[in-house]
């Protein structure tokens, strides 16, 4: 199962630790509330603010805002837009705290579309940067553990879950270390979920179970109901890998229950594929059919969503190659027309040098003739 669910980690809180401040404070803190549970309240919160916002800084949180709630309603060419317009933004400043955050979104927005190599292209970048900030600071830790969280995400997609647990694990050494724990919760909560379908692909069940726990626990913490319903929806499939279909379809009614308002696609697809296979393991056809229906209508809905997505990536990469290609030309002509001017001065001097050795020589010529005549 392809472990997609990173949204949390395009939050906020970063950007917040680092100082700044947003025109709104308890109108941004409000929609980073609903951003999971009614993601749509957020994006309105979030279109308010920036209409009024004229700080680059904080016009970059609130694009950071709009993206990652677009990304809860898996609608990813809006949230692209946005997360790009914020790089935008970022590259104008001399902020290295904000242009690694941004980088980070960024590469988890590549990852969220499966564009791995762009993701890790990007996240390369980030690390770039990331090595000049200090030291034991929070903002160092999280950004390491966002960038190992997405690493270990895409060694999962890719069936490399040895590997996978060791990013992710890391990822959560360093949430530890940040003292404003709360701000990482989340986080954690997703993290934990990815590490526990590491320890199921690799038959590890008793950590497995652990590490869906701990999910559920940092997702309670906050009241995010759409975490929690991951964390119920992974620890179900533990529960139909050893056959004990009604303990998975009760979390998963409870995961359902939990995750009515989110709009995820990505969610609901995979509560209704669990549930229309556990009620096939118990014989019962009808329920399997029409959950089956269901999870086949998310699926449709998600994979037009990623479509579109990915066609407004291309554009964008295509812009990004011609602008790199104009500049390239611009270059080129400058440098010709330089070389041109370059060589045009050269061959004059040489000219003038010639026509005034020629000029000396005539002068010498006629001094030494008259010389010998007289």
């Amino acid at each position: 199962m392809k472990l997609t669910i990173i949204i949390l980690l395009l939050l906020i809180p970063p950007f917040f630790l680092y100082g700044q401040k947003i025109s709104d404070d308890s109108l941004i803190k409000k929609a980073r509330l609903e951003i999971y549970d009614n993601p749509d309240n957020a994006i309105m919160i979030g279109k308010k603010l920036l209409k009024e916002e004229k700080d680059i800084n904080q016009s970059i949180t609130i694009y950071l805002l709009l993206s990652t709630a677009n990304i809860a309603k898996r609608n990813f060419d809006e949230s692209l837009q946005y997360i790009l317009k914020a790089k935008d933004l970022a590259q104008k400043t001399n902020d290295l705290k904000t242009q690694i955050s941004v980088l980070v979104s960024v590469g988890i927005q590549y990852q969220q579309m499966e564009l791995f190599s762009k993701s890790l292209e990007t996240l390369d970048e980030a690390d770039h940067y990331l090595a000049q900030l200090q030291e034991d600071t929070p903002e160092k830790y999280i950004e390491t553990a966002r960038s190992y969280a997405i690493r270990g995400m895409i060694y999962k997609s890719q069936s490399n879950s040895e590997i996978a647990l060791e990013k992710l694990l890391i990822s959560i050494q360093n949430f530890e270390k940040v003292k404003s724990k709360k701000t990482t919760y989340a986080n954690m909560s997703i993290v934990y979920y990815n590490i526990g379908y590491c320890y199921l692909n690799l038959n590890q069940r008793e950590e497995a179970h652990v590490a869906f726990v701990q999910s559920v626990n940092y997702a309670e913490k906050l009241n995010a109901k759409s975490l929690k319903a991951f964390a119920l929806k992974g620890m179900a499939e533990m529960f139909k890998q050893n056959r004990e279909n009604e303990k998975a379809l009760d979390l998963l009614v409870q995961a359902e229950n939990l995750c009515k308002n989110t709009g995820d696609l990505i969610l609901n697809e995979g509560i209704y594929k669990e549930m229309s296979e556990n009620y096939l393991a118990m014989g019962k056809p009808d329920l399997y059919q029409t959950y089956n229906r269901k999870y086949f209508e998310m699926r449709f809905k998600r994979e037009q969503s990623e479509l579109s997505s990915i066609n407004h990536s291309i554009d964008n990469h295509n812009k990004e190659t011609l602008k790199k290609t104009q500049e390239l030309k611009d270059r080129y002509k400058y440098l010709t027309i330089g070389i041109i001017l370059l060589g045009a001065a050269v061959i004059g001097i040489i000219i003038y040098l010639i026509i005034k050795i020629r000029k000396q020589n005539s002068k010498y010529h006629k001094e030494i003739q008259s010389l010998i005549r007289s």
